[in-house]
């Protein structure tokens, strides 16, 4: 807001910006407590005054004494919230804050980025299990919501309302939208929903499982939701070479999953006992491998039921299929459109070369990453990231609207998102989503819409 119509940013408008930024942060909070971001945030705000005060008219000598302030700020955070104190810790939220000032002195000054001038220790076993004690009870979801206002927001009804759902209750406004966060107890999460719908128009939700986050690594996933069909109504097996692509298919409205996939084929008995326990006539089968086509068509052969093979090659193709998905539709219609989604989508497939040879031309030696586009070899190289660029191009990546990633169990999402990061930089234009497939032998498999 300080800076609204203003091209250029100058020592007075900075600290402007900062004292704002202040206040802000603090009318977003029903109950300010300090030793957060939000004491970082004062000062810093009070350190640049400070320096205006002072006579001070550079504005990287301002942000050079604000780094400094946000720096020794953070290092206080232990003092004022026992929290921290107990865990060993400083508030994570001014460390943020710190590292984001950080960066503007740094890219002021153009020094790299990716050097860390501070190390973070690990926090011992106990020092864990006595911070999972201090959490609230009854933060169980997150729940963000947008909203827009049918009328004048009036915060202290707001907070006050707020205050009988939750904890941990936050709001912010920019250019007439709020958006409201709040923890609640499981069975509630939908409540605050409900409220803000009474005060205005909600544009987006969120809400997350914050129980599901403290749980050990260890602990087995929670069961997939499947979509077990009505007698008469149309169901949906699909084969799947990974926990987080079986996750996907689920949410589309699967009802059996048969694990799958290159190296790992399904037998047609599997596929045709999976038919076989469906409580319903009518069944679709996606293959999602051309080595499991077979397979699939021999089971609709075996069983009495009306089953229709969708011939999907690859996984992207078999989720594009599964959007035109109706339980309630007519199986031959329903299929027809399935059939017509396959071409809706390219799939890129990169993997590691077993053997050396040369298909198509291409000398793959192995141990190289090889990226197959659709079923065939495209490329062959060293690096996986430079090879998935290669592949892209000859995909022609900038025709599409849509990529996703699928990630295997050889990356992390961390790695995950540094590949797609480079393929936004690389056309700007193209929509880059990241999912968890979980398959084995391929880092990624991609989707072009």
């Amino acid at each position: 807001r300080a800076l609204d119509d203003l091209e250029v940013m100058d020592a007075e408008a900075f600290v402007r910006a900062l004292a704002e930024a202040r206040d802000t942060a603090y009318k977003g909070v029903v109950r300010p407590v300090e030793g957060t971001i939000l004491t970082v945030s004062k000062d810093v705000a009070a350190a640049a005054q400070a320096a205006l005060d002072q006579g001070v008219k550079s504005t990287l000598t301002i942000l050079e004494r604000v780094v400094q302030a946000a720096a020794e700020s953070v290092e206080r955070t232990p003092e004022l919230l026992p929290v921290l104190k107990e865990a060993g810790v400083v508030d994570s939220g001014g460390k943020g804050l710190f590292f984001l000032l950080e960066g503007m002195l740094r890219g002021a000054y153009g020094m790299p980025l990716d050097k860390p001038t501070v190390s973070a220790q690990p926090l011992s076993a106990l020092v864990l299990e006595r911070a999972g004690e201090t959490i609230e009870p009854g933060q169980d979801w997150e729940v963000v919501v947008d909203f827009r206002p049918q009328a004048r927001l009036d915060l202290q009804t707001f907070y006050r309302h707020l205050e009988d759902m939750g904890t941990s209750i936050q709001v912010g406004e920019g250019d007439g939208l709020y958006r409201m966060h709040i923890h609640v107890p499981d069975g509630t999460q939908y409540e605050p929903i409900e409220y803000v719908r009474t005060l205005g128009t909600v544009t987006k939700v969120a809400i997350e499982n914050l129980m599901e986050q403290m749980e050990c690594d260890e602990e087995p996933p929670h069961p997939m939701r499947l979509a077990p069909p009505e007698p008469g109504q149309l169901a949906a097996i699909v084969v799947s070479p990974g926990l987080g692509l079986s996750r996907v298919f689920a949410s589309l409205g699967a009802s059996a999953i048969v694990e799958g996939g290159q190296t790992m084929n399904p037998s047609t008995k599997e596929i045709l006992d999976a038919i076989d326990k469906l409580p319903t006539d009518k069944v679709i089968v996606l293959p999602n491998n051309k080595n499991i086509l077979l397979a699939a068509q021999q089971a609709a052969e075996l069983t009495v039921k009306q089953v229709t093979v969708i011939p999907s090659l690859t996984v992207p193709q078999g989720i594009a299929a599964m959007f035109a998905l109706d339980p309630g539709g007519d199986l031959e219609a329903v299929s027809q459109a399935m059939h017509a989604a396959l071409h809706d989508v390219k799939t890129i497939e990169l993997t590691t070369a077993t053997r050396s040879v040369e298909i198509d031309g291409i000398q793959v030696r192995e141990g190289q990453i090889i990226a197959l586009l659709d079923g065939t070899l495209i490329v062959a190289g060293d690096d996986l990231q430079q090879t998935l660029m290669e592949a892209l191009e000859r995909g022609t990546a900038d025709e599409g609207e849509v990529v996703t990633f699928y990630y295997g169990q050889d990356l992390n999402v961390k790695q995950a998102n540094q590949i797609a990061d480079r393929v936004r930089q690389a056309w700007p234009d193209l929509e880059v989503e990241v999912v968890e497939g979980g398959q084995p032998h391929y880092q990624l498999i991609v989707s072009i819409e």
